[in-house]
C-alpha cells in the first residue's frame, strides 16, 4: 500500500499551511507597516511574533505528539490558529496585532513536531532523507504561496481579508489531518534509549540549525521591505523575487535529501550546506548597492543556500531520537529555531537602524559560520545506525501495509 505517500501528503500541507504565516507574513509587511503606523522596529516585532509564540508550546506540542499522537495534536492546534488568524483582521494597533500572531504562533506550531513524527515514523531509513526533505519543502512551499498572492490580497480586501485566507488554510489543514491523517500502531513505535532532554546530540544538532537559520531569516524576513523600500522595486515585483526563492528552496529541499539517503551520511552533507550558506550572504552583503542584474542573483542565491539545509538537520534530529522520541526531539530543535525566530528580526532591525543594510546581512552571516563549528562536534548520523533502525524490512518499525 501507499498510504505513507497520504502521511507524507497531510503533514507537507498541515506545515505548509502554517508556513503561509510564518513565512509569508514579510510579503505583507509593507501593507502592515502602512495600515498600522509601525516603525522599523515594530514591524520587526510583529515579523518575529508568530516565532515568539511559538518558542513557548513547540517542545508541549512535540511531547503531545509521543503521548497522543500526531492526529489530534495537529487538528487541535492548528484549527485553533485558523481561528485566531481570521480575528487577527480585526486588530486595530501594533499590541494587538502582535498579541494575536504571537498566540496564532503558539497554537498553529503543533504542526511543526508533530507532522515532522508523523512522516518519520511511515518510512524507512534509506527513504527518510527524501521524505522529511520533501516535507520540509511544505516551508518554503506554503512562504512561496504566501509571498505570491498575499500582495495582491492585500491590494484587493486589505490586511483583513489577507488574515481571514491565512486563518482559512489552516483551518482546512486542520480537517484535513483530522478526516485523514491515522497514527501508527502503539506496538510498531520504535523506541529510544535516552530522553531528547538529555541527549548532547539532540542539543548541538539544534544550536547549529539556530545559528543557520539566523542567515535565512534575514534574507527570507527583510528581502521584501529592502527591495521595496531601498531599491524602489514595486511591493508586487519584491514578493514575487521572495516567492521565487522559496519556489527554488523547495526544490533544493528535496534535492539535498535525496543526496543524503544515496550518500548514507547526514553530518557531512549538512556541514557542507552552511559552509555554502556563509559564502553567500557574504557576497549578499557586499552587493547591497549594485544593479539589481547583480544584487537579485546574489540574495536568490543566499536565500536558496538559507532553505536548503533545513530538511537535512530535521531528519537528523529525528533520527537520532528514534520514533518514539521524535516528537521531543524534533520539538526541542523547532524550539531553538523559534528562539532564533524571535529574535532575529528585531535584532536585524536594529542593525540596520544603527548601521546599514549591508552591515545587517554581514552580521547574519556569522550564524551559519559559528554554526558550522558547533555541528563539526556531532558524530556522523547514518540512516540505519540507531537502534530504533537497526532492524531487517521484516522487523521493521513501519507497518508492512505502509511500506
Amino acid at each position: 500500500m501507499r498510504y505513507r505517500w497520504t502521511i507524507l501528503g497531510i503533514g507537507t500541507a498541515a506545515q505548509a499551511a502554517f508556513s503561509t504565516v510564518a513565512s509569508g507574513l514579510p510579503a505583507l509587511a509593507p501593507f502592515l507597516k502602512s495600515h498600522y503606523r509601525l516603525s522599523l522596529g515594530e514591524i520587526g516585532v510583529v515579523l518575529a511574533a508568530v516565532g515568539i509564540g511559538s518558542l513557548a508550546t513547540l517542545l508541549p506540542w512535540g511531547l503531545a505528539a509521543d503521548r497522543l499522537g500526531e492526529r489530534v495534536v495537529i487538528a487541535v492546534g492548528l484549527g485553533a490558529a485558523g481561528v485566531v488568524l481570521v480575528a487577527t483582521g480585526w486588530t486595530d494597533g501594533y499590541g494587538s496585532l502582535a498579541g494575536a500572531l504571537v498566540l496564532a504562533g503558539m497554537l498553529g506550531s503543533s504542526a511543526n513536531a508533530a507532522s515532522g513524527r508523523a512522516v518519520m515514523g511511515w518510512f524507512a531509513p534509506e527513504e527518510r532523507g527524501l521524505a522529511l526533505g520533501i516535507r520540509q519543502t511544505s516551508v518554503p512551499i506554503g512562504g512561496a504561496a504566501a509571498a505570491a498572492a498575499l500582495p495582491w490580497i492585500a491590494h484587493a480586501g486589505g490586511t483583513r481579508l489577507a488574515f481571514a485566507v491565512l486563518g482559512t488554510c489552516c483551518a482546512a489543514a486542520a480537517v484535513v489531518a483530522a478526516v485523514w491523517l491515522r497514527d501508527l500502531p502503539a506496538d510498531s513505535q520504535a523506541f529510544a534509549s535516552t530522553s531528547p532532554l538529555r541527549d548532547r546530540t539532540i542539543w548541538l544538532l539544534s544550536l547549529g540549525a539556530a545559528l543557520y537559520v539566523t542567515a535565512q531569516l534575514a534574507v527570507l524576513t527583510f528581502v521584501v521591505l529592502f527591495l521595496h523600500e531601498e531599491r524602489g522595486m514595486s511591493a508586487g515585483a519584491a514578493a514575487a523575487v521572495l516567492a521565487v526563492i522559496q519556489v527554488l528552496g523547495a526544490g533544493t529541499r528535496i534535492a539535498v535529501g535525496r543526496w543524503s539517503d544515496r550518500r548514507g551520511e547526514r553530518m557531512l552533507p549538512l556541514r557542507m550546506l552552511g559552509a555554502a550558506l556563509a559564502v553567500a550572504m557574504l557576497v549578499a552583503a557586499a552587493v547591497v548597492d549594485a544593479p539589481l542584474w547583480l544584487l537579485l542573483p546574489a540574495f536568490g542565491a543566499a536565500g536558496v543556500a538559507g532553505l536548503a539545509w533545513n530538511g537535512l538537520s530535521f531528519t537528523a534530529t529525528a533520527e537520532t531520537a528514534g520514533r518514539a522520541r521524535s516528537g521531543a526531539a524534533l520539538g526541542v530543535q523547532q524550539t531553538a529555531l523559534a528562539v532564533s525566530t524571535a529574535v532575529v528580526p528585531i535584532a536585524f532591525a536594529g542593525v540596520v537602524k544603527a548601521g546599514s543594510w549591508g552591515l545587517a546581512f554581514a552580521v547574519a552571516a556569522v550564524g551559519p559560520i559559528v554554526g558550522l563549528i558547533v555541528l563539526r562536534r556531532v558524530p556522523e548520523i547514518r540512516p540505519a545506525s540507531r537502534p530504533s533502525d537497526a532492524r531487517s524490512r521484516e522487523t521493521s518499525a513501519i507497518p508492512p501495509a505502509a511500506r
